[in-house]
């Protein structure tokens, strides 16, 4: 049996990779963690436009670790790290009767659509939620991603509702993809 007693392990370039206090509480340098990471809600609904899309105003961080998103200006992630993100949202619609028809949700990357995907129910509803989750490569510089959102309600007056959390927006990097 070999035992092996260190307390920085380094890569080839003088980057540490792991490091221990020596109690037995072990940090990794930045290569191995899965930041920049956040997560962000919608705390008071948002007035939308039926059928036009619409950028979703998340506005409050429940976590940014490298403050890599914006929530008060541009309601964007912009990771500072290149490699693969995963990335994932809802929007909660909500029009007060039963006047919803469709709801459609975005992540846009660079304010081009990259991923998108429509809920469309059996009958007119008052509420509901879709979803969004995919993984895409982020440069780590100039790439940014902010999520959008669309329904079709007859009576004119949706919103993005804020209760709950439902409506939120997040993402996290992948370390080994």
């Amino acid at each position: 049996m070999s035992i092996l007693k260190v307390n920085t392990i380094q890569d080839k370039g003088g980057n540490t990779l792991l490091s221990s206090d020596g109690a037995g509480v072990i940090s990794s340098g930045g290569a191995i963690t899965n930041t920049p990471a956040f997560e962000a809600y919608l705390s008071s609904n948002q007035s939308v436009s039926s059928d036009v899309w619409t950028k979703v105003q998340i506005n409050t961080e429940v976590f940014d670790s490298n403050n890599n998103f914006d929530n008060s200006t541009n309601y964007r992630f912009t990771p500072t790290v290149s490699g693969k993100y995963h990335i994932f949202g809802a929007v909660a619609l909500d029009a007060g009767a039963s006047n919803l028809a469709e709801g459609y949700i975005a992540i846009r990357k660079n304010g081009s659509a990259f991923y998108e995907t429509i809920f469309i129910p059996s009958s007119n509803a008052n509420q509901f939620s879709p979803s969004i989750v995919t993984t895409v490569e982020a440069n780590g510089t100039t790439d940014y991603f902010e999520l959008w959102g669309r329904c079709t309600d007859s009576s004119g007056n949706p919103v993005f509702n804020s209760a709950n959390r439902r409506t939120r927006f997040g993402a996290y990097r992948l370390i080994g993809a």
